[in-house]
């Protein structure tokens, strides 16, 4: 067993290991360009002072002796050699380059003062924990001795994880944008010691040459350092005419009234005429489940009558869960597709996704009432509750798309992949149906092994196999549990187990809603854990925190924390009609409107008006992989809106369309999420009401609560509870609530728009007409 203190720190050259002996002493330096001859502490200023020196080895010495450091340079012991200030970071991402030979700062001012004090440019290199080409990126330049030797000279380089700093990414990720007109991660920038960048990308090869590429990252390195020492004022006019158009370009257009419903319109023609009518999705490749949109197709298709409208939407749900995107043994999906059937996935599996696709797959059963769709929801939420569930609450974020193979090299997607001498170990007589409906074959469809997939459906398959659809079901529910049991004896993926309140709360919203529609009371439970755990961990002195590990929490929350988490506790309050949760949600909305609504024109900024100050503070104008916060906050004014009847939260939702108005007139596919609360607004929503009378029993209310749960109903706001319970508690926070009583002893059913009401029913299939009356958008709507 080795002794953590006996690591060498990383406080000199980081590519010199001559003089290293094992025992913490720093190695001689051999490189003197790495100091300014005239300022004989130019050492200390870049690599620490002996402060910092004591700080890593006591972060080394309490990663105990069982700790591996992600590195490939180590001294017979196993010890790292080389140990920066990341490893002093919270973030795993962050802590995956701990030992780096590049020496490494976390972003803040001790790294942009260096670089002022030293006349260095920046390299900023931006990524996640879960990222595969952040991987191979390390791999091949971050871990070269030769190129981190040339970083350390030359530059000062920042590691940022996106995830916890959303508004750093931001920023430099349209600057690249701009300058190349793509991004993506690793994000890879270049910045004066003012924050502007000057030059930026993404993924870049080692070398010239290396996977075809014409310049590899160490020429760029070195083509750009140059131009940096040698035009030192063009690369500041450069800086300075990029950070105005990302000034520019990260505020919404004046807008000009609110949007009409004619937007909605004009996006749902445009999904059709980006149809892809073979395998769902948009036409091309890779398909990404959010650059479809699914739920805004649902409610127009539901307003209008336009079947073809759902059949696109139901469509995609079904192609994505029959492809090697969803994982059929574990449940749950991964990030995208690379190709344009869905089969072959990036197999990172983020949390976001998988609570935005489990609210799909609820909402198309709703509609359709195909039982395929509600086993997708329920399994992917499943896997949350089983992998992605902190021990006290809290959902973490992401597992990686590599893990190590039998050789104890790290591969993308083997951990999920089979051949089918595995399978038939496993299986014994089960193994031909489940290759058979699986398309399992000797070649593989993965690198020599097999995603699992499902080209053909139940039916087909069972009658292929002269099997009773029943019978082919029984020996899946037989071999899936046993397929995912071997599996987890496998080296899995890395957990990325920090746990951020925006991603919770869309997951919240998920598990709410998968508690209500199958009425699982695993999900409830669930559900209440982790928004307990996110008040009472992620609440500093009031405020919300942007996420939370190891017993700290990070930054000040930002727009789309309070957005989502907010969205998260009122479908909470509708699962368990608990006052709590309402007042919850009020409390944070007004937050939010203190801290990041923009006063002059609507609309919410991404950073707190006390957050750090960075070249901008964005306004986010598109939804991404997940929604932006004004997205997601128009919905929460108009829901709240409809239970509270205060107008105080119709002036909120009217500012926050009238800010994102040009937008959705001149692009309303950038803002799908935002077409979910404008169809809620252009429409008659309904408050609905369930009373159980006193003496009943509150399962009898169970026969309503079905229609409710089970029906297609985007725009509504429910309560359910007793007559006492509706006048002395809720009533205070939801005043329509009042003097309804039940019919008899039964419970009755309320369903009104806008304080006019329908009869009241204790007939579920009265309730159910009730519920489906709907009011369709004005003027014509033929695609």
């Amino acid at each position: 067993m080795r002794t953590p203190m006996l690591l060498t720190i990383l406080l000199t050259c980081a590519t010199c290991t001559s003089g290293h002996n094992g025992t913490g002493q720093q190695p001689s330096a051999t490189s003197a360009s790495a100091m300014n001859p005239a300022n004989p502490d130019t050492k200390r200023l870049f690599y620490g002072d002996d402060a910092l020196r004591a700080r890593l080895k006591t972060a080394l010495a309490n990663k105990g002796a069982s700790y591996v450091p992600r590195t490939k340079h180590k001294d017979d012991q196993g010890a790292p050699l080389y140990t920066n200030r990341l490893i002093l970071e919270s973030s795993p991402y962050l802590q995956q380059h701990a030992h780096n030979p590049v020496n490494w700062f976390p972003w803040g001012d001790e790294a942009f003062r260096v670089a002022r004090l030293l006349q260095r440019p920046i390299f900023l290199s931006v990524g996640y924990a879960t990222c595969h080409w952040c991987h191979v990126m390390e791999e091949e330049s971050f871990e070269d001795n030769e190129i981190a030797k040339y970083l350390n000279d030359n530059y000062v380089c920042i590691k940022v994880d996106r995830e916890e700093r959303p508004d750093v990414d931001a920023i430099y990720m349209r600057s690249v944008q701009l300058l190349t007109g793509r991004g993506g991660w690793p994000m890879s920038v270049w910045l004066t010691h003012d924050r502007k960048p000057f030059y930026g990308g993404t993924y870049f090869p080692a070398r010239d040459g290396d996977r075809g590429a014409r310049k590899g990252f160490l020429t760029l390195m070195r083509e750009q350092r140059e131009h940096f020492r040698q035009n030192p004022a063009g690369i500041a006019d450069d800086a300075e005419r990029l950070a105005a158009r990302i000034k520019a370009d990260m505020q919404p257009p004046a807008g000009s009234g609110i949007p009409s419903p004619a937007v909605i319109i004009t996006a749902a023609k445009m999904a059709r005429r980006r149809y892809d009518p073979v395998n769902g999705g948009p036409r091309g490749a890779p398909k990404f489940p959010s650059s479809f949109p699914i739920r805004s197709l649902l409610r127009y298709g539901r307003r209008t009558g336009d079947t073809h409208s759902l059949d696109m939407a139901l469509t995609t749900l079904r192609k994505m869960q029959a492809g090697g995107m969803y994982d059929h043994a574990g449940g749950g999906f991964h990030r995208y597709s690379v190709d344009a059937r869905w089969q072959v996935p990036h197999f990172e599996k983020m949390l976001y996704d998988n609570a935005l696709l489990a609210m799909a797959y609820i909402e198309g059963y709703q509609q359709s009432h195909d039982h395929e769709l509600a086993r997708v929801a329920r399994e992917t939420l499943d896997y949350v509750v089983r992998e992605m569930t902190a021990p006290g609450g809290g959902y973490y974020s992401a597992t990686d798309a590599d893990s190590l193979n039998l050789k104890g090299h790290r591969e993308e997607g083997y951990y999920f992949t089979w051949t089918p001498a595995e399978i038939d170990a496993l299986l014994g007589h089960d193994a031909n149906t489940i290759k058979t409906y699986y398309d399992v074959t000797a070649r593989g469809n993965f690198e020599g092994r097999n995603i699992l997939h499902t080209p053909a459906s139940r039916a087909d398959v069972a009658k292929q196999l002269s099997l009773s659809e029943a019978e082919l079901s029984a020996t899946i529910d037989r071999a899936l549990p046993l397929l995912r049991a071997a599996r987890n004896k496998r080296p899995k993926p890395l957990l990325d187990n920090k746990i951020q309140v925006a991603w919770n709360g869309l997951m919240l919203s998920a598990m709410a809603k998968g508690a209500m529609t199958f009425n699982e009371a695993r999900y409830r439970a669930n559900a209440e854990l982790t928004a307990n755990f996110v008040l009472t961990k992620l609440r500093v002195k009031g405020r919300l925190r942007h996420s939370y590990k190891d017993g700290a929490t990070t930054s000040l929350a930002f727009a789309e924390d309070y957005a989502f988490f907010i969205a998260g506790l009122i479908d909470l309050f509708e699962l368990t009609h608990q006052a709590r949760w309402l007042k919850e949600a009020i409390a944070l909305s007004l937050q939010l409107e203190q801290y990041h609504e923009n006063k002059s024109g609507g609309g919410y900024f991404r950073s707190a008006s006390d957050h750090e100050k960075l070249l901008t503070r964005e306004m986010e104008t598109r939804d991404g992989a997940i929604p932006s916060a004004g997205s997601i906050a128009l919905m929460n004014h108009l829901r709240l809106l409809s239970l509270t009847t205060d107008d105080a939260w119709r002036k909120r939702a009217e500012r926050t369309m009238r800010a994102y108005a040009s937008i959705l007139q001149q692009r309303p596919w950038a803002l799908d999420e935002m077409m979910l609360a404008l169809d809620y607004y252009s429409d008659a929503s309904k408050e609905v009401l369930i009373v159980v009378p006193a003496a009943a029993d509150p399962a009898a209310a169970a026969p309503l609560l079905n229609v409710l749960h089970n029906t297609f109903l985007p725009n509504h706001v429910a309560v359910s509870g007793s007559a006492k319970q509706l006048s002395r508690t809720l009533g205070k926070w939801v005043p329509w609530v009042k003097d309804k009583p039940a019919r008899g002893d039964l419970p009755t059913a309320y369903v009104c728009e806008q304080g006019a009401c329908d009869l009241p029913t204790t007939k579920a299939d009265t309730f159910r007409q009730q519920l489906l009356d709907t009011t369709p958008y004005p003027g014509p709507t033929a695609p």
